[in-house]
């Protein structure tokens, strides 16, 4: 083999383990990182927020107690999803689950809040009241209840 053909090789051995290491990190990402890694983000989730009201500084910011997001696909687009709390101690009462499109040009979230003093026997699907941003399809309300469900402290 010519020396051009080892170099086309070695091109692709190493193209392959940049796709194999991006596919890797997929999912190591936590909504509470996005706004401040990447300016896109920060721009598809400030005209998600711009027209809603009242919502908690946490979730504007998208700060506080996050777990690792993962990829799940949706009506064949791909997303990075994943939860939000305020605090690891008020997560049971009040999280936003996240969902980011992998283009970064769409986002959607459900806010999830279950009455405080909430009994632990009580059941907090039963209780809980759920809002919707984005504007998110039936499809995409369905991922992110799924989501929520994935969490097992929710019944």
């Amino acid at each position: 083999m010519s020396d051009f053909s080892w170099k086309t090789v070695a091109a692709a051995l190493l193209l392959g383990g940049s796709s194999l290491a991006m596919a890797a990190n997929d999912g190591q990402s936590r909504v509470n990182e996005l706004l401040g890694a990447d300016p896109q983000y920060r721009a598809t989730w400030q005209e998600v927020v711009k027209q809603e009201e009242r919502l908690p500084e946490w979730v504007l910011n998208l700060s506080g107690t996050a777990e690792q997001m993962t990829a799940v696909e949706e009506d064949g687009d791909k997303y990075l999803v994943g939860p939000l709390c305020e605090t690891a101690d008020t997560c049971r009462n009040k999280r936003l689950i996240v969902a980011f499109s992998y283009d970064k040009d769409d986002a959607y979230a459900m806010l999830v809040e279950v009455p405080a003093g909430l009994p632990a026997d009580k059941s907090p699907t039963r209780h809980a009241d759920y809002c919707f941003l984005g504007e998110p399809d039936e499809g995409m309300q369905k991922l992110l209840r799924e989501q929520l469900k994935n969490d097992p402290n929710w019944y």
